[in-house]
């Protein structure tokens, strides 16, 4: 397995040259006091030393010995206490935390770059802290002042951590129907009571405390999701200074034997009457989860981008190194017995392919990043506005594409090993394994593609998808210089793009299985256009960029490969979204 070795320089390259962040940060006042370039930069330096050397050599040790479960006790791997402790110790847990509870408060933009690392370095470890952030963020945007206080610092200081509670063995996506149940006590807190299944992090022995927030319906609850709330539910109960004393009825009862993430504790979490309190308003609890659920599910989007970015590192080193067969003459070393595997140009095509997915999804998540920040800190109502209608539409595709994408990539890097690659020392295996699991959670990639063509696009007849259409175009009006084929080609795929949306939105009421039918190629297709553009994007930057021939040549031959080998994957996409439904619903049940 290669050491992992963070690609500071092409993140630096899309923070200050592509995306522009830092003039963003000068006209949010609350950033503008938090972070700059020299802070941004050093941030990321520190955070590539800590994933390459104290996090990433462990991550196989860990999945090879993954965790330990007995009586409702997990342990985790050897080196997880101490790599967690040093996390916490400088602060990563509570990276993007409010800085009132001792956060950094650093802008989505940057924290991206750091969750990529973190990710690449390894995923398993990566979900104990990844977790807890959601946990802050839900808590400090609807907890009242008590619980705030009282909870927040720990959280944020990686004292304690936090999970997320959902699922539940009979309800998955469909939480309407979830039974757990929250009675009112005299004291004003409640007893929570029910079963909740997958749960990252339910327990495990990396911190004194675990915070639970948990989906339950109050007695009084009306049906489905409108009647359910979101509770406070603590491992252990703690007095008024944040001392642990009791021990509250949330157990885990077994834990999940998974493919991948091994060395992250997948629970079965028991609530017997445990102890809780009301995090926002009775029967908004999943409204309140949903307020950081975009920030979620381009965390999950970036899981499958470190896995990819990972699983390059091995895969180039191996195809440099590794002595097979023999190129054509032109590319042979007469001197050698054989030839290095990246002569060969189907190790090239599959090189090509991750790199071009990595670079691009970085890209993507660095501007759904970005958009996030405007909506959330700028002073114009009217680009918080603008910011918002795009997070909207492009964090189904960043959850869904980056993850679909990110196993493919994982695959190649095995591919290229050929035996090696699936066998367990080399390592391959194991990112092709923990992929998989981003295509799955925080609602699987199918839901996210209804998201996007049923919730947002047909949802708004098409306004939501008008933004990121205008801003491809915006980039269209200027000068192409020496890249005139491709900006015909972008020109295309993003008429098509908008052809194909009216068309699918004139069947909707005719076909009521249109949107069901076509989305998961739908949102393909969105991704596949909107890496053209930032690839095209990426060249053009390039070329009046301070950077190295090397890199600059590198952007702009991937840009090359991504149009003529990637993008046109679309012109078979478009036939299959125009085929709508008819020929999956010709199928009566007994024919399957």
């Amino acid at each position: 397995m290669a050491d992992y070795k963070a690609n500071l320089q092409d993140m630096n390259f899309l923070l200050d040259d592509v995306f522009h962040v830092a003039n963003d940060w000068e006209q949010m006042p609350a950033l503008s006091e938090m972070v700059d370039v020299d802070t941004a930069k050093a941030i990321l330096e520190e955070a590539a030393k800590l994933t390459e050397t104290l996090i990433a050599p462990n991550a196989r040790a860990a999945d090879e010995e993954g965790i330990h479960f007995e009586q409702g006790v997990v342990t985790t791997p050897k080196g997880y206490k101490e790599q967690f402790a040093e996390l916490a110790a400088g602060g990563w847990v509570g990276v993007t935390a409010n800085p009132e509870f001792g956060g950094m408060g650093l802008p989505k933009v940057l924290s991206a770059q750091y969750e990529e690392m973190m990710c690449a370095a390894d995923i398993s470890f990566s979900l104990y802290s990844g977790l807890t952030a959601g946990a802050i963020m839900t808590l400090d945007l609807h907890g009242s002042d008590t619980l705030k206080k009282h909870y927040l610092p720990k959280l944020t200081s990686g004292q304690w951590t936090g999970t997320m509670c959902l699922t539940e063995p009979h309800a998955g996506t469909d939480l309407g129907i979830i039974r757990t149940k929250a009675v009112p006590s005299e004291d004003g807190s409640f007893a929570i009571t029910g079963t909740k299944i997958f749960i990252t992090g339910g327990e495990h022995d990396l911190a004194e405390n675990i915070v639970h927030l948990v989906l339950a319906k109050l007695p009084d609850a009306p049906a489905g999701t409108k009647g359910i709330s979101l509770f406070l539910v603590p491992k252990f109960l703690s007095d008024e200074q944040g001392n642990i004393t009791d021990r509250n009825s949330a157990v885990a009862g077994s834990t999940e034997h998974k493919m991948g993430i091994h060395a992250s504790a997948t629970c079965v979490m028991n609530f017997d009457g445990a102890k809780g309190w009301l995090v926002g308003e009775p029967h908004r609890g999943l409204a309140a989860m949903f307020t950081m659920m975009n920030y979620e599910r381009l965390g999950v989007g970036i899981q499958g981008l470190g896995a990819a970015a990972r699983s390059y590192c091995t895969a180039l080193d191996y195809a440099l190194d590794r002595k097979q067969g023999r190129g054509a003459k032109a590319t042979q070393d007469q001197s050698a017995e054989a030839d290095p595997l990246l002569v060969h140009g189907d190790i090239r095509r599959m090189l090509l392919t991750m790199k071009a997915f990595i670079e691009g999804g970085r890209a993507f998540s660095t501007y759904v990043g970005q958009q996030l920040d405007r909506a959330k800190y700028a002073v114009s109502e009217q680009q918080r506005a603008d910011a918002e209608a795009l997070v909207q539409l492009l964090t189904p595709v960043a959850k869904a594409f980056l993850t679909d994408t990110g196993l493919e990539a994982t695959i190649h890097g095995q591919q290229i090993l050929g035996g090696h690659g699936y066998v367990r020392e080399w390592g391959q295996e194991q990112w092709v394994r923990d992929c998989r699991i981003a295509q799955i959670y925080e609602g699987t990639n199918g839901i996210q593609a209804l998201d996007l063509l049923g919730r947002k696009v047909a949802g708004s007849r098409g306004e939501l998808l008008k933004p990121l259409l205008a801003e491809i175009r915006g980039f269209l009006d200027g000068d192409a210089g020496e890249w005139q084929a491709q900006y015909e080609e972008l020109a295309i795929v993003t008429d098509e793009l908008e052809r194909i949306t009216q068309e699918v939105l004139g069947q909707v009421s005719s076909d009521e299985n249109i949107i069901n039918s076509v989305a998961v190629d739908y949102l393909n297709l969105v991704g596949y256009v909107s890496f053209a553009w930032l690839w095209l994007k990426m060249a053009r930057t390039a070329e009046s960029s301070s950077y190295s021939a090397s890199f600059i040549q590198s952007k702009q031959k991937t840009a090359q490969f991504y149009f003529a080998r990637i993008l046109p994957r679309v012109y078979g996409i478009l036939p299959a979204i125009e085929a709508g439904s008819k020929e999956l619903f010709a199928f009566s049940n007994d024919e399957f």
